[in-house]
């Protein structure tokens, strides 16, 4: 067996145990040495956690599994905190060109669907998108997904939704698939065709429910016979797609064997929040304005058998400058298990850096960084379906990793914009940062 011994370990953050909710949002499952002087350690076995914790222990269980220690390859820590991989479970990662000319339109008072309406907006980025070849779409990725990489960023959710057509749904889905291929970053596939009313549509009468037509009788039976998306997700907003269209939507998505995850209350209360605890939606994502049914419906989900996780986005809230952000401490107090993703596109939040969404959570939102860093590692793999095997530091889980340059979880929000990245381990890899 291939293995990686990650040794000068001043703290684990396991994250261990399952997602994170109420209370225990803030429950980093945090291991300290027992001593003075003495360190903690990692140890992976072909690709696999094999154990953490106290040096001592983690040698034994590595003997254990009949490895000699010196045939691992070994990383110094230097006394940094060890945390899983980030996940970033909510991005629009594949498109063409930029959309900072629309800080001029925000300065003279232009909104969000004003712009979309103007022709702006995604309608923008879905001409240029369409125009480019597939090279342009991959390198630009390429380019992003490195960045994500030096973040700490393991695992993207990745969404279609910039060319809204069939055969280009199509296509921006594979290089999804691609790039996932190339790794080394994992990439998670949605396809969101409903992600907003086409130009050539635009002149009809009935133009949102002749598109919500073809979203349902053309692309998603081609997207599902594709086979590469695992989510459907719509834009649930007045102006949009209201509840009843994407209700429509998300019903055939799961009968096609897509699952389903919803834009919900980003401008206005629409009942998405709703919608979502109803459906089933494994995550919710935006809610900046949910109304007061929508958080007693998610709390009342989070209750029962199908918890909805709400998929928080300040820095979009922060680039647009709104002054008023989701109800985080609300939906955490209700019981709602709440993750933090990038929403990484050209219009609305240009970052890539999850470490910074922490940070705004904890300045704009009352999160403490232990529950952003929850928000980020096990209530993320969750929303995706991906916590069996994502999300925490435990025995058989894939190794994705984070090795910080400092021992306290405070210090990544802490550096605002400059996240401390000493090491990414993927797949029991390193892959950025310093080498063994």
């Amino acid at each position: 067996m291939s293995g990686l011994l990650i040794e000068g370990v001043g703290a684990i953050a396991t994250l261990a145990g399952g997602p994170r909710r109420g209370e225990d949002q803030g429950d980093a499952g945090l291991v300290l040495p027992s001593g003075r002087g003495e360190h903690l350690a990692v140890a992976i076995a072909d690709s696999r956690i094999l154990a953490a914790g106290h040096a001592g222990e983690v040698g034994r269980r590595v003997e254990e599994a009949g490895l000699a220690s010196g045939s691992l390859e070994r990383l110094d820590a230097g006394g940094g905190l060890v945390t899983p991989g980030l996940i970033d479970s909510h991005t629009h990662l594949v498109y063409a060109g930029t959309r900072e000319a629309e800080w001029r339109l925000r300065a003279r008072g232009a909104g969000y669907l004003e712009i979309m309406a103007a022709g702006g907006g995604i309608l923008s980025t879905v001409a240029v998108t369409r125009a480019a070849t597939d090279e342009e779409l991959l390198a630009g990725a390429r380019d992003r997904l490195a960045r994500m990489l030096a973040c700490g960023t393991t695992t993207v959710e990745a969404k279609s939704g910039y060319a809204l057509t069939t055969e280009g749904e199509l296509r921006l889905l594979e290089l999804i698939a691609r790039l996932d291929a190339e790794g080394p970053l994992e990439l998670v596939p949605t396809f969101m065709g409903a992600h907003a009313v086409p130009a050539e549509y635009r002149d009809r009468g009935d133009a949102t429910e002749a598109y919500v037509e073809a979203v349902i009788g053309e692309q998603m039976p081609a997207v599902a016979g594709q086979g590469i998306a695992r989510f459907c997700d719509v834009f649930c907003e007045s102006g949009v797609f209201d509840p009843g269209l994407t209700a429509r939507i998300l019903a055939e998505a799961e009968r096609l064997g897509l699952h389903s995850r919803i834009h919900a209350d980003e401008l206005e209360p629409s009942g998405g929040a709703e919608l979502a605890a109803e459906t089933g939606c494994l995550s919710a994502d935006h809610l900046a304005v949910p109304s007061d049914e929508g958080v007693s419906a998610l709390a009342r989900a989070a209750a029962g058998d199908r918890p909805v996780v709400a998929t928080l986005l300040p820095a979009t809230s922060w680039f647009l400058g709104k002054h008023r952000f989701a109800p985080a401490r609300r939906l955490i107090e209700a019981g709602v298990p709440v993750a933090l993703a990038t929403d990484h596109n050209p219009g609305t939040s240009p970052t890539l850096s999850l470490p910074l969404v922490m940070s705004i959570a904890c300045l704009e939102m009352g999160l403490s960084p232990a529950e952003t860093l929850a928000a980020v590692t096990i209530n993320a793999a969750f929303s995706l379906g991906l916590a069996d095997r994502l999300g925490s530091i435990e025995p058989g889980k894939q190794a994705d990793l984070v090795v910080w340059d400092g021992p306290s979880i405070d210090e990544i929000p802490y550096w605002l914009g400059s996240p401390r990245v000493g090491s990414v381990v993927k797949r029991g890899r390193v892959v950025f940062g310093r080498t063994p």
